[in-house]
């Protein structure tokens, strides 16, 4: 991933509690807590430029004395994390989700201070390691083999400038671009390093590239109109077994993946022939069921995705770009409507059901 990281194992440790004061009842202040805040334009990797120890401690409790009995609580020790991390314990657990800027997740508590009940010894505060993995989140996530022109669609529908290259290259780290409408609308679009046969089984770069699809709202499929080969080594796939391969391995990763709203680009359209492919591919594409017999068994996903909208694209003429952009807009405002028509229903199940 070169720069780029999405993950990050720290260390996180509650304060100590105070000193109990025995000869009258004092009670030691409370530990500081660790937490991670959620917070805009942050990034794992400016976490450990700033923190290269990452060992993060709150502040001891105060002691209980004659001038304060209730001794005061430790400092609170804030580590600003960036929106889509999920919080790991060392076994691989979810312990905790941030998604929004300004959501809190408690990493480390504080230890009780010294009372009567603990004979006025102090507690130590919460220890342990921890792993924050990233996932991007954006509204539509860009996914294909490598070399089906995806750093070269980002480049031309937003103001990203990924690194581009003519050969059989992927993208080494995510990038993330947008997309502005004449109405000021903006739509997040990132680009996933490319997929190869078996990245479900972590081969490539697997399940670095899989886990940020399942943050994006929608999917937007790019394939090469001619087909595909990584190597002279690897067997050729036509666009059709490509778009089965790339569904195959999005549900042996994570069946809901298949579920998501999902737009097809099928690229390279300035190519010669390329009118032909893309009959023959569209034929195949309304009725899949009667070509399945034609293609390897071990290729083909229990269920097919449906997509709501087709586009024949160029990068290199810019060729279905605008149309595409409209698509993408059309497709995520839907969505959208749906998403707030389905929270009408529940909060009016909930008024009914309260009368």
């Amino acid at each position: 991933y070169s720069n780029f990281i999405d993950d990050l194992r720290v260390y996180v440790r509650g304060g100590t509690g105070g000193m109990g004061y025995p000869n009258l009842g004092g009670e030691g202040g409370r530990g500081g807590d660790v937490w991670f805040v959620a917070r805009e334009r942050t990034t794992l990797k400016s976490i450990r430029e700033k923190y290269p120890q990452k060992r993060f401690v709150a502040g001891t409790g105060a002691n209980s004395s004659v001038k304060a009995l209730k001794g005061e609580k430790g400092k609170d020790c804030e580590v600003h994390v960036p929106l889509g991390i999920s919080v790991l314990d060392d076994e691989g657990k979810q312990i905790g989700e941030l998604n929004a800027a300004g959501e809190r997740f408690l990493a480390a508590r504080g230890g009780l201070g010294g009372s009567l009940a603990t004979n006025f010894l102090p507690c130590k505060g919460q220890r342990r390691t921890v792993h924050l993995d990233l996932k991007l989140i954006a509204d539509v996530g860009l996914v294909g083999f490598p070399n089906a022109g995806k750093s070269s669609l980002l480049s031309k529908i937003s103001h990203a400038k990924p690194e581009v290259a003519n050969y059989a290259f992927t993208t080494i780290q995510p990038e993330l671009g947008k997309i502005m409408y004449a109405d000021y609308k903006q739509i997040s679009v990132a680009d996933l390093p490319g997929l190869i046969e078996g990245a479900h089984a972590n081969k490539g770069m697997g399940h670095k590239f899989l886990k940020h699809v399942e943050r994006t709202k929608q999917l937007l499929l790019v394939i090469d109109i001619s087909g595909f080969q990584l190597s002279i080594k690897t067997q050729f796939r036509t666009a059709f077994e490509t778009i089965l391969l790339l569904t195959k391995e999005l549900e042996l990763y994570k069946e809901e993946l298949v579920t998501k709203p999902a737009l097809l680009a099928i690229n390279k359209m300035d190519l010669p022939c390329a009118k032909d492919h893309l009959d023959e591919l569209m034929t195949r594409l309304e009725n899949p069921q009667d070509f399945l017999h034609l293609v390897e068994e071990e290729i083909i996903p229990a269920n097919t995705l449906e997509f709501r909208e087709v586009i024949p694209i160029s990068t290199y003429t810019g060729e279905g770009i605008e149309e595409l952009k409209t698509c993408i807009r059309k497709s995520i405002d839907e969505q959208a409507e749906q998403v707030n028509e389905e929270y009408r229903k529940k909060k009016l199940l909930l008024l009914q059901t309260s009368k």
